[in-house]
């Protein structure tokens, strides 16, 4: 951003807003400026706001994250009233303020959206992940973690549309059972992500359609599901050929027996064998690594 006011200001080397706008300026130069610095720059002259503006308006990615403090509702509104070409939206900051008013007009004129991230956005409704389905056809990545407004028929919306769907992530999304589930899966067969973490109405039968609907399948959550057996594991290691990693954290259902089978295929798994999960506890007590022989 200095470098640019000092561009802007030196009459003997040029002006910055000489250079052209859309070929230069938007995608080779304020492209690779932190938004908070862009945002700042509209304070320096008019010129320099309607440039902002013109790339705010041809952003193609906007992370409220990246503006510090917390975005206000009312700037929010503003920065993105013009754009219709944005493909990832993440607005992971926003939970105070964030409501269907502000997020459904976004969504509505953005249908090239491919990744949307609404974790925490809990004054969200239904109507939300509605248009979400409606208006972004071409949706891969979607996250609404800790998102309790997230019924069975949004989710059904939701699957009916946006078949192109690559990564998933419904962690503590509680209204969901079950039969929501597994309604998704048979319908986004090409997911390779998916969180279920912290349902306990998440069990066995959503893990096996899972696994039967899933052959591209390689992330599955499942930390907390209290209702997932050994069973379900077993058909996720039969059909899950490429399945790379496994939480089953505090699944107390879920044993070795079942895990094996994928420990053997080298997937990763947020728990430890018995075994090494007993010298562990063993050196926790003792303050040492106590000497096994295996041999014996």
């Amino acid at each position: 951003a200095l470098w640019c006011l000092r561009m802007s200001l030196t009459p003997t080397r040029g002006c910055l807003l000489d250079l052209p706008w859309e070929d230069i300026l938007l995608p080779h130069i304020l492209c690779h400026l932190p938004l908070q610095q862009l945002l700042s720059l509209q304070r320096v002259s008019k010129s320099f706001q309607s440039l902002i503006q013109l790339y705010l308006a041809n952003m193609r990615c906007f992370d409220s994250s990246q503006i510090r403090p917390a975005i206000p509702r009312a700037a929010f509104v503003n920065l993105l009233k013009d754009n219709k070409v944005l493909q990832q939206l993440a607005l992971q900051n926003c939970s105070d303020w964030l409501t269907d008013c502000e997020l459904l007009p976004v969504i509505e004129q953005n249908r090239h959206l491919h990744q949307i991230q609404l974790k925490g956005c809990v004054q969200l409704s239904r109507h939300a992940l509605v248009t979400i389905s409606l208006s972004c056809p071409n949706l891969r990545q979607l996250s609404l973690a800790q998102c309790d407004w997230v019924d069975s028929l949004a989710l059904r919306s939701l699957a009916d549309h946006c078949k192109a769907l690559e990564a998933v992530d419904l962690t503590a999304c509680r209204q969901l059972k079950d039969e929501a589930i597994c309604y998704l899966v048979q319908k986004c067969s090409r997911l390779k992500s998916l969180s279920l973490a912290v349902n306990a109405n998440v069990g066995d039968v959503a893990v096996e359609e899972t696994a039967k609907c899933c052959p591209e399948l390689e992330h599955l959550d499942l930390t907390g599901c209290l209702r997932v057996k050994n069973d379900s594991i077993r058909v996720l290691a039969e059909y899950c050929p490429k399945l790379r990693s496994l939480k089953v954290k505090h699944c107390h259902n879920v044993a070795e027996s079942s895990l094996s089978v994928l420990r053997s295929r080298g997937v990763e798994l947020d728990v430890e064998p018995p075994l090494q999960r007993a010298l562990v506890l063993l050196q926790d007590v003792v303050g040492f690594a106590p000497f096994i022989n295996l041999q014996i």
